[in-house]
C-alpha cells in the first residue's frame, strides 16, 4: 500500500511513523517549504501518553517541557482573584509545539518521503487508487490520500465538499505570540478575564521567554496579519491589566499567530479511498485542550487498522468505531470551556473544570486495540 497524507504538523508525521512500523510507504506534502515552527504549547493526557512511549519519543518529549506550574487570575488591576490549576491548560505533560513537529519530523524524515512547497490540486478516485495532481509537481498515484491539514483542510474540501458544510464556528478568534517574559513569571502563568474576552502569558523556554494568548468574539476573520492586529487592538483598547503593553509587542513578533475557533463535525472521515484525521476531521478547537491528543490517537489507530483490515471500507469503518465517542467527549469539552467566558472567574469554577479531567475514568483514557507492529 503507498499512502500519500497531506499535512506535515503532527496528525501528519504521527501517521506515517505507525505506518511504517506497519510495512506501508509513506508520502507526506506540506504546501510550506519546511516544517513550521512556532505555534502554541500543546499538553498530553491519559492514553496520549502510552502512544508517544510506544513511538520511542517521550522521554525527549519530557526533555523539552514547559514545566508549567499554576496561572494566577488577576482583575483589571492586576490584583490575584483566583488560580487556575496547571492541569487545566498543562496536562500530564506540555511542550511547545515547535519542539514536537521537530522530534515527529526527525523521526520520520529517513523513512518517510517529505514533498515541501507543494499542494494538493485535486484529486480523482479511480478503481484501483487516486490520481492526485499537485500544485507543483508531476502527477501520481497513490492506493490512499489523508488528509491531515488541519482546520482548514485542502483534502476535505476536495474529497467531501466545502468547509461551511462541517464547520461549527464558536464564535471566537484567538491570537498567539512570543515575548520577552517581561513579567518575571517563573514557570507559572497569568490570566486576566474581562467579560467575554480573555488574556493570558505563561513562561516560556526556561523563562526566558513568554506565550501570549488573545481569545476573543469575532464574526469575521480576518486573512492579513494588518487586518488581524487591527481586530486585536479593537477588542482589547478597552480591557486593563497588561493589554496596552502586550498589544504594543504584538508587531515585532516573528512567530505571531491568528485563526478563528471553530469545530469540525463530519457524519463520516472518509470517502471511497480518502480519509481525514486529526484537526481535518474533527477538530475540537483550542478551547477543548485536546486537539494534538486527538490527533496522536487518530494517526495510532488508523495506521492500525490500515494495516489490519482486509478492506479499506473496513478499516475506516472500525478507525471510526474507535474513536467517535472519544471525538465527542473533546468537542463538548470545547463548547463548555467557551460557555465558561460567560461565567465570572472565580476559585469554585477553576477547580470544578480540573476536577473533571481527573480519574482512571476521564475521557483521555481510552481503551484501544494494541496493533502488532512490525520492525524495521
Amino acid at each position: 500500500m503507498n499512502v500519500l497524507i497531506s499535512g506535515a504538523s503532527v496528525a501528519g508525521p504521527a501517521l506515517a511513523y505507525w505506518l511504517h512500523r506497519h510495512g506501508i510507504q509513506a508520502t507526506i506534502v506540506e504546501r510550506a517549504e519546511q516544517v513550521r515552527p512556532g505555534g502554541l504549547a500543546v499538553d498530553f493526557r491519559g492514553t496520549a501518553m502510552r502512544v508517544l512511549d510506544e513511538m520511542g519519543i517521550l522521554g525527549e518529549l519530557r526533555a523539552h517541557a514547559t514545566h508549567s506550574g499554576d496561572a494566577k487570575v488577576v482583575d483589571a488591576d492586576g490584583n490575584q482573584i483566583a488560580i487556575m490549576p496547571g492541569a487545566i491548560f498543562a496536562g500530564e505533560l506540555e511542550v511547545l509545539k515547535t519542539d514536537l513537529t521537530r522530534i515527529l519530523y526527525d523521526l520520520t524524515k529517513n523513512d518517510t518521503e517529505y514533498v515541501f512547497g507543494d499542494s494538493i490540486d485535486t484529486l480523482t478516485q479511480e478503481a484501483d487508487g487516486v490520481r492526485v495532481e499537485f500544485d507543483r509537481g508531476a502527477p501520481r498515484q497513490f492506493d490512499v490520500v489523508i488528509g491531515a491539514d488541519g482546520l482548514h483542510s485542502r483534502v476535505r474540501a476536495l474529497a467531501f465538499g466545502p468547509k461551511e458544510r462541517f464547520t461549527n464556528h464558536m464564535g471566537y478568534a484567538f491570537a498567539s505570540f512570543s515575548t520577552a517574559n517581561y513579567l518575571d513569571l517563573d514557570h507559572a502563568g497569568a490570566s486576566h478575564v474581562s467579560g467575554d474576552r480573555s488574556l493570558n502569558v505563561f513562561a516560556s523556554k526556561e523563562n526566558r521567554a513568554a506565550r501570549v494568548l488573545f481569545m476573543f468574539p469575532a464574526k469575521d476573520v480576518p486573512r492579513t496579519r494588518e487586518a488581524q492586529e487591527k481586530a486585536i487592538r479593537t477588542a482589547y483598547q478597552h480591557v486593563g491589566w497588561e493589554a496596552g503593553n502586550l498589544l504594543a509587542r504584538m508587531p515585532e513578533a516573528t512567530d505571531f499567530y491568528f485563526d478563528e475557533l471553530s469545530q469540525i463535525t463530519m457524519p463520516a472521515w472518509s470517502t471511497g479511498r480518502v480519509a481525514l484525521v486529526g484537526d481535518a476531521g474533527y477538530c475540537a478547537s483550542p478551547m477543548s485542550g485536546r486537539g494534538t491528543s486527538q490527533a496522536l490517537l487518530g494517526a495510532y489507530v488508523l495506521a492500525g487498522e490500515l494495516s489490519t483490515q482486509d478492506t479499506l471500507e473496513k478499516a475506516f469503518a472500525e478507525y471510526e468505531e474507535a474513536l467517535r465517542d472519544y471525538v465527542a467527549s473533546t468537542h463538548e469539552m470545547g463548547r463548555m470551556a467557551r460557555d465558561s467566558f460567560n461565567l465570572p472567574p472565580s476559585q469554585e469554577l477553576f477547580d470544578a473544570i480540573a476536577a473533571a479531567g481527573t480519574g482512571d475514568d476521564t475521557m483521555d483514557n481510552l481503551n484501544l486495540k494494541n496493533y502488532a507492529t512490525k520492525v524495521h
